[in-house]
């Protein structure tokens, strides 16, 4: 139980603190500002710059492929369109319960404006329980809740791609316009960390179902709520390296932040962008150029702009072949734009899948409880929890 009485004496302390991070985020914007206005007129030779001393970098930063000052309104979406979205939830493993095998729950929503069709939302669930479903990862050394997680991005993935490419006529002559959103980052940062083998396992068939969206040509997106990203900000570290050639490694060393490059740091995209972009405007757009994303296609390289929702900037991230299409990027924003609206803040078809995918503390009880069942019926008399687990359900105090 959590004591308020002692824990108000340390209130006033994390108040001031956060007080003073204010001040100085706000010093911080200010001088980003700066560089910002000086680094217009260099922009060209200050990418060309970051793409030739790329390998000297500690820090990784992404290119702009507009001008950097763009602040593009977004259109109204069209009254007939479609929209697409799921989210996962899971029970992960436990020697403590009956059956040690773990459980993912994707919701899936279709939501259809000015069409007259029905939406869906339901959600899909999956058991994993036999030995190479829950064992296999540990040959690579990898936790088998991390790989319970990793499964779940491809699952949400397939279920996403699955349910957009055989319910909803492509967009053209007959068809409508339609928008396909996950919530979450569409760079895989953890596949980073693992062995060729396993990474094959998860990467390509997301790709895979990547690809038979594109061919059906419904755009996709990701859609970051407060994002901690400084991508698009390490843009401006470039033109304050006083060296004549950028190497971090040469010239700056360890710790990096004394190194002269490090007077906005850590400021974020999200915060930074907030000074310029005015509720239903979106940023310039820019490539990321995250290491990560030389084993994606390259029409699935990763691009991403901000967007001012209203409430909050929206980090929004697209693949190569929609954002090279600008009528269909506008259209998709303008989409997912509405989708925020109609969410008070956050896209409605986003939350409603999670709504949908959400497991709750009864409802894995139940799953549980479904379980022992079957268990019993198949003949197996001794099953239960552990001591550990009866006991921590029940308090004496």
């Amino acid at each position: 139980m959590l004591d308020l009485a002692k824990l108000a004496i340390k209130i006033p302390g994390v108040s001031q603190h956060f007080h003073q991070e204010a001040k100085a985020s706000h010093q911080r914007i200010e001088q980003a500002l700066l560089i910002l206005e000086r680094t217009l007129p260099l922009q060209q030779d200050v990418i060309r710059k970051q793409k030739q001393y790329e390998s000297f970098f500690n820090f990784a930063s992404a290119t702009p492929v507009e001008a950097l000052d763009t602040r593009r309104e977004i259109p109204q979406a069209p009254l007939s369109h479609s929209v697409f979205a799921t989210d996962g939830s899971q029970i992960a493993p436990s020697h403590h319960e009956i059956a040690y095998c773990y459980l993912l729950n994707i919701g899936r929503v279709m939501l259809h404006y000015q069409q007259n069709l029905h939406p869906l939302l339901d959600s899909i669930p999956e058991i994993y329980y036999k030995p190479e479903d829950i064992y296999i990862a540990r040959q690579w050394g990898i936790r088998t809740e991390d790989w319970m997680s990793y499964q779940r991005s491809v699952l949400e993935i397939e279920v996403l791609s699955q349910m957009a490419c055989r319910w909803v006529r492509p967009p053209g002559a007959h068809g409508e316009p339609n928008l396909a959103m996950v919530d979450g980052s569409l760079i895989y940062w953890f596949l980073d960390g693992l062995c060729s083998e396993a990474r094959d396992r998860i990467l390509l068939p997301i790709l895979s179902y990547w690809e038979d969206l594109r061919q059906n040509r419904i755009p996709f997106v990701g859609y970051i709520s407060a994002s901690r990203s400084t991508e698009a900000i390490n843009f401006l570290r470039f033109p304050q390296c006083p060296y004549p050639q950028p190497n971090c490694h040469a010239y700056c060393g360890s710790p990096v932040e004394k190194s002269p490059c490090q007077g906005i740091d850590p400021l974020r995209d999200a915060t930074f962008w907030q000074y310029l972009l005015e509720p239903g405007q979106r940023s310039c757009l820019w490539k990321s150029r995250l290491k990560i994303l030389d084993l994606y296609d390259q029409s699935h390289r990763i691009y991403f702009c901000y967007l001012n929702v209203g409430t909050e900037i929206a980090r929004v991230e697209i693949p190569a072949w929609v954002a090279e299409d600008s009528e269909l990027l506008e259209r998709s924003l303008s989409i997912l734009l509405a989708q925020v609206h109609k969410g008070l803040g956050y896209p409605i078809a986003l939350a409603e899948s999670h709504n949908q995918a959400v497991i709750r503390s009864g409802d894995r009880h139940s799953f549980f409880n479904l379980l022992e069942e079957q268990l019993i019926a198949a003949g197996l008399n001794k099953v239960g929890t552990s001591y550990k687990e009866a006991r921590k359900r029940k308090s004496i105090a």
